[in-house]
């Protein structure tokens, strides 16, 4: 019953994308307003964890900190850039590498501080 239940709220919202005046419009607004709510959730995911780990962040050497906060700065940046970076195959890739980087600096960084 459940399973019918949500393929008829996808019709529903289907067939209000489709028929509706200015449908696409809506869509793209219900797309922005989860996509707004999810970024507001990361950051108050990271709030959260700086409060809760900040004598840990604070007994970071400075060069460590610096890495740890510029690699999250950077996944901020391509998150917000991503429409753009992947309208092209070079940018999709520089995405890529990017974020992977990114990855990798606040890995280092993480493994290094759990390391003592």
């Amino acid at each position: 019953m459940a399973v019918a239940r949500n393929i008829l709220i996808i019709a529903l919202l289907a067939a209000g994308v489709a028929f509706l005046p200015s449908g696409g419009n809506v869509a793209d607004a219900v797309l922005v307003t989860i996509t707004m709510a999810f970024l507001a959730g990361i950051a108050w995911t990271v709030y959260r964890l700086t409060y809760e780990f900040r004598t840990g962040l604070l007994a970071l050497a400075d060069s460590r900190r610096i890495v740890l906060y510029s690699c999250f700065g950077l996944v901020v940046l391509l998150i917000a850039g991503a429409d753009k970076m992947f309208s092209t195959g070079l940018g999709t890739m520089a995405w890529l590498l990017l974020i992977a980087s990114a990855l990798v600096g606040i890995w280092l960084v993480v493994s290094e501080a759990r390391s003592y």
